[in-house]
């Protein structure tokens, strides 16, 4: 909707041949309301911060709201919760819901072998959206976001603060959106925190979203050897608690396996429940064999330091 891309930043050439920055710069491939299934409680909170969007050029500008809010300029969003939920693909299709270049960061686009680059290289990738009018999306956020170091005994626990002191700077005075995501929200700063405007909780699909998750990717040229409502139904069911990205899994297992089944029989090959229900159990099975519980709050915030050390390149 490019209308709403001018109540946000005016928008801008899209030049990608003179980077200001290395962060890679691009057209969103996605859209929210085509290309994305959620919950309906995390859809509500994004519909609502895209009804912030729309109208933060009438209320900031027009009813002259930014004398008293000058941070308000700047739409700062949050995007947490489990692995495979879609906060990635949230962010780039917000992007394309609004009209407006794509810019993901991570530690790979930020990190540097030398002294004071990563801070110079925050800089640059705003800089850059401002020239371009990019929603900028970092990943991997609780790294840049974390608490910053309070007892700095070496000279990269300087680094460490001055590259979260610089990410500071740089929201308050970008005039533009910003989408944070992490799997360790709670490992924020408090002063990072404070200033996103928008904390978007991405949870593992509801039975409805599981189900739409489904009839996606159970795609029309797929030759079926039950009714798609009872594959949809029973796959649904059966695939509580996984994610989005564990369902297209699911769905990678399950395909080969129809092939495999005709081959034995010497039939065409269809895809059938006990194909599904296998490769969801064997999914399933995956979470309690081979996943790695999630880290706790206290643990992660411990390794912290030891992760800026490396997003800086330093041994």
């Amino acid at each position: 909707m490019n209308e709403n891309a001018s109540t946000v930043a005016p928008r801008r050439q899209l030049d990608t041949t003179q980077p200001v920055s290395d962060a890679p710069l691009r057209e969103a491939r996605f859209n929210l309301a085509r290309d994305v299934i959620l919950p309906a409680r995390t859809r509500l909170q994004l519909d609502e911060c895209l009804a912030r969007l729309r109208f933060h050029k009438k209320i900031y500008q027009d009813w002259g709201f930014a004398a008293v809010d000058p941070m308000g300029m700047t739409a700062i969003l949050n995007f947490y919760g489990p692995p495979g939920t879609g906060k990635t693909l949230c962010a780039e299709a917000l992007a394309g819901q609004l009209g407006l270049p794509f810019m993901a960061l991570g530690i790979a686009e930020l990190e540097s072998k030398f002294m004071g680059d990563t801070a110079k290289n925050i800089q640059a990738a705003f800089e850059q959206a401002r020239q371009t009018g990019a929603l900028l999306f970092f990943d991997e956020a609780d790294t840049l976001l974390g608490k910053r170091l309070s007892s700095v005994t070496q000279g990269v626990d300087n680094e460490v603060n001055a590259m979260r002191s610089t990410l500071l700077i740089e929201l308050e005075r970008f005039e533009g959106i910003v989408v944070f995501a992490t799997n360790f929200a709670k490992n924020y700063d408090e002063a990072f925190r404070s200033r996103i405007g928008y904390h978007v909780e991405f949870t593992l699909p509801d039975l409805a979203a599981r189900k739409q998750l489904w009839n996606r990717f159970l795609v029309e040229q797929i030759p079926l050897g039950d009714s798609r409502e009872s594959l949809l139904e029973s796959a649904s069911k059966l695939s509580e608690n996984l994610s989005g990205r564990e369902i297209r899994t699911c769905m990678r297992l399950a395909l080969p396996k129809a092939f495999l089944a005709a081959e034995q029989i010497g039939c065409a090959p269809q895809l059938n429940a006990e194909h599904l229900h296998a490769a969801i159990e064997e999914v399933l099975n995956a979470h309690r064999h081979v996943a790695t519980p999630n880290s706790s709050s206290r643990v992660h915030s411990e390794q912290d330091a030891a992760r800026a050390k490396a997003l800086l390149g330093i041994q």
